[in-house]
């Protein structure tokens, strides 16, 4: 028995629905996943100048205490 024209056009234009949908998400979860980097790049940053400032203060903290602090 074959299929009806119109069964077969109603199915295709519902793949089209839920495909139209699917991109949709997919664009809202790919910006989520660019200000998610953003963040994890920022935070990596400043990560790296809170290190910059530790190593700067025990290198002072050496020099000022005479060299008695354990490293």
């Amino acid at each position: 028995m074959p299929i009806d024209a119109d069964t077969l056009k109603a199915e295709r234009d519902r793949l089209k629905d839920t495909l139209r949908e699917l991109e949709t998400e997919q664009r809202k979860l790919d910006t989520e996943l660019k200000k998610l980097r953003q963040k994890e790049i920022r935070t990596k940053r400043e990560i790296e100048a809170l290190g910059t400032l530790i190593a700067m203060q025990e290198t002072e903290g050496a020099g000022a205490g005479g060299g008695d602090e354990a490293a």
